[in-house]
């Protein structure tokens, strides 16, 4: 579908998982069900750190907040893609779009400086032990998480204005089950430099910084824990940073890959697959992999699983 110019840009269209209706319908129950997987374990991690007191520490508010955000990252693009693939549509207009961009950057940002966060969070329990309950206060947690969604705020407001000044006078199908930005530059007539200089710039800065950040803090974590005499104690404080490091190391490398990945003027499976594990995989596995890594967590979900149980019997 070609357009003139910018007036006509009512509506994009995305691109499909496949053409045969057989595929459409099995990707979308696919889709449908990592959804509901991933949704139930998000919010099961907000409810048990929420509602068991032990958990009531900086560690777990920062990974009850990492919960809420998978939650909201997974529902900004699995289940339209999933009811798309469904009913076999893919336009979307170019306010929903638009939206779609703003929150999937918003929400990457806020998960990418939160794992930052969880880092300091971690190098001071570990290696300032005895003056982690003053640095680490709730108030300075708070203000930690405030300041991560408000420069998230500003970040994306930029680029997803800076990216919807641009004209789409080409064409209007967005190479990808969900409108990004490296997409939507793909397919405008208009000059992109500046918008591809400021998207890289911007992201190297904060990748590197961010990245830098995370990996000082766990070379002095090492340092720190290798230095312990009781091996258990090494053990205990290696089994605090694994889930951590994990989710981190899986959330760095899909996303470079698929940011940093040369352009293709057509898309293809593989680019949406890339994508798929950029955007879905680790707000999907986050809960999994601190489930199983983190004692604190496996008990408190056997206590609650034991009350819902006894409830159950009783009623």
């Amino acid at each position: 579908m070609k357009m003139s110019n910018f007036t006509s840009a009512t509506e994009f269209l995305l691109m499909g998982f496949s053409d045969l209706r057989e595929l459409q319908i099995f990707y979308s129950f696919l889709l449908f069900l990592i959804y509901c997987a991933g949704l139930m374990g998000n919010l099961l991690i907000v409810m048990i750190t929420t509602f068991d007191r032990r958990l009531h520490t900086p560690m777990y508010f920062f990974l009850r907040n990492l919960a809420m955000v998978d939650a909201c990252y997974l529902s900004i693009t699995v289940p339209q893609a999933s009811v798309n693939s469904l009913v076999n549509n893919r336009i979307i207009s170019v306010t929903g779009c638009a939206a779609q961009v703003f929150l999937v950057v918003f929400m990457a940002y806020v998960e990418f400086t939160l794992l930052t966060v969880m880092a300091r969070d971690r190098y001071v329990a570990i290696c300032h032990p005895l003056h982690y309950p003053v640095i680490m206060s709730p108030r300075v947690c708070m203000q930690m998480t405030l300041s991560c969604l408000i420069t998230g705020f500003m970040y994306t407001a930029f680029h997803t204005g800076y990216t919807f000044r641009l004209s789409f006078c080409q064409s209007n199908v967005v190479h990808q089950f969900f409108c990004d930005i490296p997409s939507l530059l793909r397919i405008s007539c208009s000059d992109t430099f500046s918008n591809k200089l400021f998207l890289i710039v911007s992201e190297l800065v904060l990748g590197a910084g961010c990245y830098a950040f995370i990996t000082a803090s766990y070379v002095r974590i090492f340092s720190t824990v290798l230095k312990f005499p009781v091996k258990e104690d090494q053990k205990k404080a290696f089994s605090t940073c694994i889930p951590h490091i994990s989710v981190v190391s899986l959330f760095i490398i899909s996303g470079s890959y698929v940011y940093f990945q040369p352009p293709s003027d057509s898309g293809s499976l593989k680019d949406i697959i890339l994508c798929l594990f950029y955007t879905v995989i680790p707000p999907f596995l986050n809960p999994i992999i601190y489930s199983l890594r983190n004692k604190q967590i496996k008990e408190a979900m056997r206590i609650l699983m034991t009350r819902t149980l006894s409830l159950r019997n009783k009623a």
